[in-house]
């Protein structure tokens, strides 16, 4: 389990970095289309991040990882189920997840600063709040 811990380990000095790179969302207004492309593209691989891990944790506890064109929901709701994060947690999650795949799908000139604002507003607690149950899951699982 010690390979899982460096694992999570190299996911989070990344999804920091992540974090680190947006900007305060009271200056998306004032970005340009490419800058906020770019903003776009962080969210897009904080959710990423946190699916990278959650991934891991189900590989690494032999849980069945779900395939299909749900999948991505899917995932979440087995980690609840698994007790692996909260539902609260599974619903922080879902605007991430739901911006990841209108980001996906979309053109970038079809991307608006008002519809990030509020994920950047709460990325910082829900990864806080991510973290938090990770550890909590491996951790009481290695003991």
């Amino acid at each position: 389990m010690n390979e899982l811990r460096e694992i999570i380990e190299i996911e989070y000095e990344k999804l920091d970095q992540v974090i680190k790179g947006l900007p305060a969302s009271e200056k998306l207004p004032f970005i340009s289309e490419l800058e906020l492309a770019g903003v776009a593209t962080y969210l897009h691989n904080f959710f990423n991040g946190t699916e990278n891990i959650l991934k891991r944790v189900f590989k690494s506890y032999k849980f069945e990882i779900p395939s299909g064109p749900s999948w991505h929901t899917d995932l979440l709701n087995l980690a609840v189920s698994n007790r692996i994060i909260s539902n609260d947690l599974k619903d922080m999650l879902g605007g991430y997840l739901g911006f990841r795949h209108f980001f996906t799908h979309a053109y970038a000139i079809d991307l608006y600063a008002d519809k990030m604002e509020k994920l950047i507003d709460n990325i910082s607690e829900t990864y806080n709040q991510f973290k938090n149950e990770i550890d909590l899951f491996t951790k009481n699982k290695l003991s």
